[in-house]
């Protein structure tokens, strides 16, 4: 896939705001504004130029997204207290006077306990099991209704 330099200039400049007429602009300058936006639209149905612009709009993709374990490690870091979240706080200064700063503060047992629920509902720790014994097998009933009644309430649905 051989693109010319100016053509690397404009993927750059298109994907800063994928403005094909702006991009086309920056990279040769010295053009009218009908010919940039003719042109910046044949440089998007170029296949080569195309293919450029969806691989690199993929990884900017998927830097923003974050991955399962990234979710579970930040969880773990709050249920742990690691993490530090920037709060507001007023003080007074005196004669009916106050101020308002940022300080940093730890996650309080509220946010750590959500953190433990979320990180326990993913690792199913908190399904109950009853055994019966029917005929000689055994026969384990998981009890999740109480979750799925909670759902259907809260979707205006009735159990």
């Amino acid at each position: 896939m051989k693109v010319k330099k100016r053509h690397d200039i404009f993927i750059a400049e298109y994907l800063k705001d994928t403005n094909a007429t702006r991009a086309y602009q920056v990279a040769y300058p010295n053009v009218k504004y009908d010919t940039a936006r003719a042109n910046g639209a044949k440089l998007l149905q170029d296949e080569d130029i195309r293919a450029l612009i969806d691989k690199e709009l993929e990884r900017i993709k998927s830097e923003k997204i974050a991955t399962a374990e990234e979710v579970m490690e930040y969880l773990t870091s709050v249920l742990r207290g690691e993490q530090q979240s920037e709060v507001v706080v007023i003080e007074g200064i005196g004669e009916g006077c106050s101020e308002a700063r940022t300080m940093k503060k730890k996650p309080d047992e509220k946010e750590r306990l959500k953190a433990a629920e979320l990180l326990g509902k993913r690792h199913g720790l908190f399904v109950d099991k009853k055994e019966v014994e029917l005929g000689g097998a055994v026969v384990y009933m998981i009890d999740d209704l109480e979750d799925d009644a909670k759902k259907d309430t809260n979707n205006g649905n009735s159990s």
